[in-house]
């Protein structure tokens, strides 16, 4: 008699507990790019060619990290500029691109909280910089 209980209940257990584990989103890269050609040629030039970044959003939440879109992250400015803003909540803030030494691409992790977000980046050595923006929902 027990165990004709037993079962539907462990079944039944099984199946809600199921539909309450938290699902796991995986991470979204967001490409853009930055333009540190002269004169702020959007096409680059030889000596200046165009940087591609990325925005990793939903590796942890309310955070997005800005590094570079080639193998092993590497490809952004170096100790770039980052200018944010969280359009769903209007948290800004501002953070800088790590100088890339000891073989650590540049890149930074940025809390800006969940909601729709903006990010800009600009070249922190001066000069006519096309600066480079995406926007994303950051989880």
């Amino acid at each position: 008699m027990e165990t004709s209980v037993f079962r539907p209940a462990f079944c039944a257990a099984v199946v809600a507990g199921s539909f309450l584990l938290p699902v796991v989103a995986a991470a979204e890269t967001v490409p853009f790019q930055i333009d540190p050609a002269p004169y702020g040629n959007p096409t680059g030039s030889f000596d200046a060619p165009s940087v591609r970044c990325v925005a990793v959003v939903g590796a942890e939440p309310g955070t997005v990290t800005i590094t570079g879109g080639k193998e092993d992250h590497w490809g952004c400015l170096l100790s770039a500029d980052v200018r944010w803003l969280n359009l769903s909540t209007g948290a800004s803030g501002t953070a800088r691109l790590s100088d890339g030494l000891n073989g650590i691409p540049a890149g930074t992790l940025v809390p800006t909280g969940a909601g729709q977000v903006v990010v800009a980046l600009t070249s922190s050595a001066g000069g006519v910089v096309t600066p480079g923006f995406a926007t994303f929902h950051v989880p």
